[in-house]
């Protein structure tokens, strides 16, 4: 990695870095309308046990999109030069399974500290997935002859709706 190739973003490096703030942002928002509740915390009501369940399943969904990319995995959104495209599995549910898992895990994440805070900052995160979704596309059109089929059969970041 050269620094001219970070600087000119050429394999997507500025999306990492601002996807990790917007993480990290998910992830305390709720300190600023519910500094109430502290970060490690179990509650059995209703709120935090559905949020829990959204929250796990969006890791779950993105540990699925990981493990299926193997070898072709990486924080970047241009494709390895070995990259292979991935179109079963979760990857034939929608095709960034990843980036929706983190987006149902900071649903969840907000849903569980009742924090509008933490639903602003997890809309704004899907808002960002969806643009660099929309980049990386552009990139795998380029590698792989067959993603414009894919697209056609596969929806980006909702299963069956987006």
């Amino acid at each position: 990695m050269s620094l001219h190739s970070w600087l000119h973003n050429e394999r997507g490096e500025w999306y990492v870095l601002l996807q990790v703030l917007l993480m990290a942002m998910v992830f305390v928002a709720h300190r600023i309308d519910a500094p109430e509740r502290h970060l490690v915390e179990i509650r059995l009501d209703a709120p935090y046990l559905l949020g829990a369940v959204l929250a796990i399943a969006g890791v779950t969904i993105a540990l699925l999109g990981v493990g299926a990319l193997g070898r072709s995995l990486s924080p970047y959104p241009r494709p390895k030069a070995e990259a292979e495209l991935h179109e079963r599995g979760v990857y034939g549910i929608v095709r960034h399974p990843i980036y929706s898992g983190i987006v149902l895990w900071s649903l969840g994440w907000s849903v569980m500290y009742l924090s509008l805070a933490t639903l602003a900052a997890a809309l704004v995160l899907f808002a960002f997935f969806d643009i660099k979704a929309r980049r990386e596309e552009r990139w795998l059109e380029q590698k792989f002859t067959g993603y414009t089929a894919y697209k056609q059969r596969v929806r980006k970041l909702i299963p069956f709706v987006y």
